[in-house]
This record gives structure tokens, C-alpha cells and sequence, in this order.
């Protein structure tokens, strides 16, 4: 059975597929587009942060509050932006057709 990083490393896979069809359908608002690929930021900071988490304390990465916290702040910021950019597109649809 696959462990939880070989998982987490074949994700990518599907997510950056998703990417590409999203970014080419031209349909996804621009904020919310910006906030999908940021979370390729998370992935970029998670990587090496889990490998320092094992290999200066011996742990994962969850178990290093500082470090996760940050990490998962890329995923917060991630998140925030693709609230918004959607937020944005509700509105201006709704403002378009009363």
C-alpha cells in the first residue's frame, strides 16, 4: 500500500491536469485562478519543510507546530484567494442580471 508522501506526491499529478484545463477554459475567475496556483506555493514550502521537521528534529512535519503553522499558512492564503476571486464573479453576475 502507498504511504501518505507517495500519495501526497502523486496528487500533484490530477491537480496540475486541473490547472491546465481550468486556466485554459478561460472560465475561472482571474482571483480564484491566481489562488489555485498559489497553492503549488504550499506544495513548494511543505516539501522541504517536512524534510527539515525529519531530518533536524526526527519527526513529521505535523508534529513541528512552528513549522506546520507556517506551512499551512500558504494553504490559508491559497484557500482565501479562491473564496474571493468566486466572491467577485457571484457579484458581478448578479449585478449583471438583476
Amino acid at each position: 500500500m502507498l504511504d501518505k508522501n507517495a500519495l501526497f506526491a502523486l496528487s500533484l499529478f490530477p491537480y496540475l491536469g486541473f490547472l491546465w484545463f481550468i486556466t485554459r477554459s478561460g472560465q475561472a475567475p482571474r482571483l480564484a485562478l491566481i489562488g489555485f496556483y498559489a497553492l503549488l506555493v504550499f506544495v513548494a514550502v511543505t516539501i522541504p519543510a517536512g524534510i527539515y521537521a525529519r531530518v533536524t528534529y526526527g519527526v513529521e512535519l505535523a508534529d513541528v507546530d512552528w513549522l506546520h503553522g507556517s506551512a499551512e499558512a500558504f494553504l490559508t492564503f491559497s484557500n482565501i484567494l479562491v473564496v474571493l476571486g468566486f466572491r467577485q464573479a457571484v457579484v458581478e453576475a448578479r449585478k449583471a442580471n438583476p
